[in-house]
């Protein structure tokens, strides 16, 4: 398959990292932490996670692209697998004021803590359990940053899934292309299960049938 396509490194990049600092601050028990998906990983200190997940308007270009490459319009019904706070979908609602959204994540604490004018389109559900859409559902459906965190048999599941409830397909995950980028990811990932260089997620996709874009973020 060759959907591979740059979006979200933009954002990615913006950000640097101290991935020595991350993996002798105590990780084991910081990913421990990380993996309860709360306060700590969101809004906590940065060692469990994000270090704090505020809205700062960074999905706004983000959004643009997803509308103008996907063709979406007000009458389109888009879906977030792994949502989180959702702000992306805050965004794409703020620019197409009618269009459907729904998006849904396991942290209970992220959806409670979305911006209060979408929290009525998000809910608490795993990305590896099936979903309660028909076939072809919605237009898109994406997934940015989340699937990686699944063990394979789950990482399947999700993957199917959003192929079976979708016309468009957006998938990105944490990679490496060499020794270097894959220390670094074991550095810094907290939540990560599935470690996979992109010719072997693209076969894992090829396997499962799925036939949307991807996109692989680096840790340089």
């Amino acid at each position: 398959m060759d959907n591979e396509i740059y979006l979200f490194n933009k954002l990615h990049k913006k950000t640097s990292r101290k991935y020595i600092d991350r993996m002798v601050d105590d990780k084991i028990n910081c990913m421990t932490k990380s993996k309860e998906y709360g306060y700590d990983y969101w809004d906590g200190d940065r060692r469990f996670g994000y270090g704090g997940y505020k809205y700062d308007g960074r999905w706004v270009e983000i959004a643009k692209d997803i509308i103008q490459r996907y063709n979406l319009s007000n009458d389109s019904k888009v879906l977030d697998v792994g949502c989180g706070k959702a702000f992306l979908l805050y965004e794409i609602k703020q620019l197409l004021a009618e269009i459907t959204i729904v998006g849904f994540d396991s942290s209970s604490y992220a959806i409670k803590n979305a911006k209060e004018e979408i929290q009525e389109y998000l809910y608490e559900h795993k990305a590896q359990d099936a979903y309660r859409y028909k076939e072809n559902e919605f237009d898109l459906v994406i997934s940015l940053g989340t699937l990686h965190n699944l063990k394979i048999f789950d990482l399947k599941k999700a993957v199917q899934e959003m192929q079976r409830v979708a016309k468009q397909k957006f998938i990105m995950v944490e990679s490496y292309r060499d020794d270097t980028e894959l220390f670094n990811l074991e550095c810094w990932a907290l939540t990560c299960e599935s470690f996979f260089k992109p010719e072997e997620w693209t076969w894992l996709y090829d396997e499962w049938g799925y036939d949307g874009d991807y996109e692989f973020i680096y840790f340089e």
